[in-house]
């Protein structure tokens, strides 16, 4: 096995780590909630660190979700193109992905910047830059992720091409599909 991929299965186990430490700690703060309500005793802060683990679990997952290639794509569509054209389209949606990351990564940690000294409303010690900080961290990781994949994708666009993860779950055989579709333009 080559370094970078030793490189690549570490990251992407160090993402599913962050991912399933994230759901475990969200479930116990909403059941501890639920049990501190139900025994009369509801907890003031309990729904507000729910909502920033959600949406740290949210944005960590997208990260998770680029390194196992399962975020939004439309891979039916590239695979009816030719594969002369498939690589270049791939690079291009890679591209515009990435791009948009950077541009998230930005605008978010000028947020963070602003809420300097703002801590949360029921944990006044809990700094906001400190919960918004999901956002900036996870769009690096997300970038990674998906350059980390580029390989993969340029392979999957010069070869038979990508795999439609719906189509699977739905039970469809994709390359069924591609056949139809190439014999009805045919």
């Amino acid at each position: 096995m080559s370094t970078f991929t030793k490189f690549k299965n570490a990251y992407f186990a160090f993402l599913e780590g962050i991912v399933v430490f994230l759901v475990i700690a969200l479930a116990a703060v909403v059941t501890l909630g639920f049990v501190t309500r139900y025994l009369g005793s509801p907890l003031s802060w309990y729904d507000e660190l729910a909502a920033a683990l959600l949406a740290w679990v949210t944005y960590y997952g997208t990260a998770l979700a680029a390194a196992k290639g399962a975020h939004i794509t439309c891979p039916s569509v590239l695979n009816m193109c030719p594969p002369s054209i498939r690589v270049p389209i791939a690079l291009l949606a890679e591209a515009i992905t990435i791009g948009f990351f950077v541009f998230l990564g930005l605008a978010s940690y000028q947020v963070m910047l602003i809420l300097d000294g703002v801590g949360m409303v029921s944990l006044p010690g809990v700094s906001m830059q400190l919960v918004h900080s999901a956002i900036p961290v996870a769009a690096v990781l997300f970038i990674i992720a998906e350059l980390l994949r580029l390989p993969d994708v340029i392979k999957s666009a010069r070869g038979r091409g990508f795999i439609d993860h719906e189509l699977e779950e739905a039970g469809i055989d994709a390359e069924e599909v591609a056949s139809v579709s190439t014999h009805q333009r045919g």
